[in-house]
């Protein structure tokens, strides 16, 4: 049986190692140096040359360190990204039964060829895509690569079938693993040939792109570089028209030039993402991306796996049918809390219901899954069971349900191994579609069922009545029974018929059984995930399912979940017969996608990024890798979610929630709003440094500071105030807002004029003041001063305007963020002193000023915000 070792190893020279294809791989050298060609980056690396030339080391090392920070987080992000395919390797089987030399013997799963014959049973990882030969109860759960979250029944097909296409019942795939049975298998596709392998391929294939917030860094970072050059030449210029040394202006020039660079804005901007980062990983996010944070905040729709994502990937029994009445179980997933009730909404005592008893009975002993608790109650009623977490659960999770269905009834198999006691087992076969086991109960041999419907019920010439008693089924209850059966399934419940029959023998095959009920079960939608929905419908973000699962139980799901509101449902099938400009054109009336692969995945993230969306794409299976990476922001679940899709994704939810991936869109808006409102602070800022100077030299005056007062208005207005911006909280209505578009400016909404305003009338009261002081008979070190006064604390009260571009300063509570209050106090003190103290009025030329000449600088300083804040409309 199988190939001997000599035919094994010519296929393996010709077929290559049963591995995943290599990544390419970028070397650690060569990522750290791509850190460095950012325009940003260039710019600082320039002014850092020039700074030590001009003697002013240590602006050189504090931009030097602000540089290799930037770096080095960057480097980090990169070098993760590169480990990707090593966790997709690690999901293959390292040993694999295989016939070898007419024996089974246990070798390395890479060294597989096609043609070779495996053995599989419960517990195994499936190591290459075989077909089956033989199978006995076999279930395999796929749904790491398909997303459906029921095992599927294998059963032998054509011993020449080498199509190992996705969804077959007759192929078992690399990567899955067996829950239920055994299986002898013929290897019929390896390595990158296996689903599992393509899946490889896409995630190679795909190159990451700029996030949209880096995108408008680099435009900012060429506008820069374009506005210093201009001043360092306008200022030259015009000092030398006027007559002025050469050299002096050269250098007051390249001076007021590096003060136009807003040196503090990588490292603010980095501090500000960290930051998010930190309150992120606090609610539960953690983040393998640093600029992702920010691109969540422009996520205008939300591409989610169905299984584990919006569902609990948790099988639950929600309903028991018997002929008689209809029961609920409340509690979903595998928490251990949960009732019965029966009919609207009605307490019940499943004791004295004695119908639905022996149908859940049937459903215990009719199992080989196993649950337990951490906290074995004494008592196995329904209280003592009650808010005690979660059952641990082994075995396939559709037997897992029924025994959980059955616990919250009190009902378990350790009530029932004093009263009944399993004397043999008939196995499921998906022929013949059910299950049997013989047990002994008391003084009564019986055989107890559980099946598909459309099998069992035909067999049923009784039915159990309410009282616990056999009573013949005429052609009527029958109808209703399978009317009962078939509604169920229209609600995408899957059915399980339930019933016994009096036996001394197991016999498998034979009819007149007592109909039980029908069980109807479903992988229920997560509570937090409905919640999640509705925010993000109320932040104008698009959520849409995409599952492996059919398109009935898909949009049976979306509804429960507030998916489908508006919305159409598309099959794998029907996106297949689309171009992608058709595609394209209908993609945003659509928010469910069932029976997709992870081809289909990738091309619907695709599709909405062509229209100009920014995707975000949730997952937690192997076969939503390729689409977690491609999409603008991957997330993946972090409890449920495999080892290749965590590397894969950019942000990771810790507790597989989808309302923390809301809270991580709020914290993404937030972020860069706040980016924003400290670009407007540095910018304005320094325009009014440039304008200060550049207006001075024109009108004559004397070179109103000088460079080392210029250094220092940089030190206490860049640093600590603007790093205290980037720490504001999100504002309240911030999730009331449509996400900005992705090729939207980083200056709309007019923050460029606000900008360019703000920094005109910092430049002209610091004129001002310079002018006042002087007509008040002030010294040129004395005007100098009162510019210097200006022009700081004029910025330190435009930081305050800086919190919000919707309301004025009079109508934002000035102590919302102490620790910007912090900063400017701290700043304030710092340029006091450099004014007062005798020590450093010898380093930044500075004097005492006069009563007078104090409160001409100040108020100057205040005029600007105070006007404007009182023609404010807002």
């Amino acid at each position: 049986m199988g190939l001997t070792e000599n035919e094994a190893a010519e296929k393996l020279k010709t077929e290559g190692e049963n591995v995943l294809a290599e990544s390419r791989k970028t070397g650690p050298m060569r990522i750290f140096l791509g850190q460095f060609r950012d325009v940003m980056v260039m710019i600082l690396l320039g002014a850092t040359v020039i700074s030590i030339l001009l003697g002013e080391i240590s602006d050189a090392v504090t931009i030097i360190l602000i540089v290799l920070l930037n770096a080095i987080l960057g480097f980090i992000q990169e070098y993760r990204t590169e480990h990707t395919l090593e966790a997709l390797r690690s999901m293959t089987s390292p040993t694999a039964k295989c016939w070898r030399n007419d024996k089974l013997r246990e070798i390395e799963a890479s060294k597989l060829v096609t043609g070779d014959i495996i053995e599989l049973e419960a517990g195994d990882r499936i190591p290459a895509d075989c077909a089956v030969i033989k199978a006995a109860g076999f279930f395999s759960d796929e749904s790491v690569l398909t997303g459906e979250s029921a095992a599927v029944g294998k059963t032998a097909g054509s011993p020449d079938d080498t199509d190992n296409s996705l969804n077959k019942a007759n192929i078992v795939y690399c990567g899955a693993s067996a829950t239920k049975g055994m299986c002898r298998a013929r290897v019929i596709a390896t390595g990158k040939n296996t689903q599992m392998g393509k899946i490889s391929e896409m995630l190679t294939d795909i190159d990451r792109e700029q996030t949209p917030l880096q995108k408008r860094l680099g435009e900012l970072g060429k506008v820069v570089a374009i506005i210093c050059l201009i001043v360092c030449a306008a200022v030259f210029s015009a000092g030398v028209l006027r007559g002025e040394n050469v050299f002096d202006m050269l250098m007051t020039g390249i001076t007021i030039a590096i003060a136009a660079i807003p040196e503090g804005l990588p490292a603010t901007v980095t501090i500000a993402l960290a930051l998010a980062v930190s309150r992120m990983l606090k609610q539960k996010a953690l983040v393998n991306k640093l600029h992702s944070v920010e691109t969540l905040g422009c996520t205008s729709v939300i591409c989610s796996d169905k299984t584990g994502t919006i569902t609990e990937n948790k099988m639950t029994v929600t309903e028991l049918s018997t002929a008689g009445a209809d029961y609920h179980f409340s509690g979903m997933g595998y928490r251990v809390s949960g009732a019965v009730t029966k009919g609207d909404d009605i307490a019940v005592n499943p004791a004295a219901e004695k119908a639905l008893t022996e149908a859940l009975r049937c459903g215990v002993l009719c199992s080989t899954a196993e649950i337990s608790t951490q906290e074995t109650p004494k008592s196995r009623n329904r209280g003592a069971l009650a808010g005690r977490g979660e059952w641990q659960v082994t075995g396939d999770p559709t037997e897992a349900a029924l025994l959980i269905a059955a616990a919250k009834a009190g009902i378990t198999k350790e009530s029932l191994s004093g009263s009944c006691r399993t004397l043999g087992e008939y196995p499921f076969d998906s022929e013949t579609r059910f299950m049997a086991v013989h047990c002994s109960c008391g003084s009564e041999k019986r055989m107890y069922f559980k099946g598909a419907e459309e099998v069992l019920l035909p067999r049923c010439s009784q039915y159990i009545s309410g009282n616990g008693t056999p009573v013949p089924m005429s052609a009527a209850v029958r109808r209703e029974l399978a009317k009962k059966a078939a509604e169920m399934s229209d609600r995408a419940l899957r059915v399980l018929a339930l019933a016994m029959c009096s036996s001394e023998t197991l016999e498998p095959d034979r009819g007149n059984l007592v109909f039980l009920g029908f069980a109807g079960m479903t992988d229920p939608p997560r509570e937090e995930a409905k919640t999640a929905i509705r925010k993000c419908g109320a932040a104008s973000v698009k959520t849409v399912m995409i599952t492996g699962d059919h398109k009935n139980t898909a949009v049976a799901v979306a509804k429960k979940a507030g998916l489908l509101k508006g919305g159409l449902a598309m099959t794998g099938e029907e996106l297949n017969a689309l171009s992608d400009e058709e595609l394209d054109k209908i993609i945003g009336k659509y928010t469910v996608f069932s029976r997709v692969e992870p081809v289909h995945k990738l091309r619907i993230v695709r599709s909405f990024k062509r229209r100009g969306e920014i995707v975000t794409m949730t997952g937690d299976g192997v076969n939503d890798a390729p689409a977690v990476k491609e999409a603008d922001v991957g997330v993946a679940m972090g409890i449920t979610g495999t080892d290749v899709t965590k590397q894969a994704a950019d942000v990771i939810l810790m507790d597989d929630n989808l309302a923390t991936l809301v809270s991580a869109v709020e914290q993404g808006r937030c972020v860069y709003a706040n980016i924003r409102k400290f670009v407007r602070y540095l910018l304005s800022c320094n325009i009014g440094e440039v304008l200060t100077m550049f207006l001075g030299i024109l009108m004559g005056m004397p070179v109103v500071l000088l460079p080392v007062q210029i250094l220092l208005v940089n030190l206490v207005t860049d640093g600590l105030p603007a790093v205290a911006l980037g720490m504001e909280l999100p504002e309240k209505d911030i999730m009331n807002r449509p996400p900005r578009r992705s090729n939207e400016g980083f200056f709309s909404g007019g923050l460029m004029w606000k900008i360019v305003i703000r920094g005109i009338f910092i430049g002209l009261s610091t004129l001002a003041s310079f002018t006042a002081v002087m007509r008040l008979g002030g010294t040129l070190e004395a005007c100098r001063t009162a510019a210097l006064i200006t022009l700081v604390v004029s910025q330190l009260i435009h930081v305050f305007e800086c919190r919000s571009e919707r309301r004025s300063l009079f109508r934002m509570n000035p102590f919302g963020n102490m620790k910007l209050v912090f900063a400017v106090v701290i700043s304030a003190a710092v340029l006091a002193a450099a004014v007062m103290l005798p020590q450093l009025q010898m380093v930044f030329s500075t004097v005492t000023l006069t009563t007078p000449q104090l409160l001409t600088a100040l108020g100057f300083s205040a005029a600007v915000p105070l006007i404007s804040s009182i023609f404010s409309k807002k």
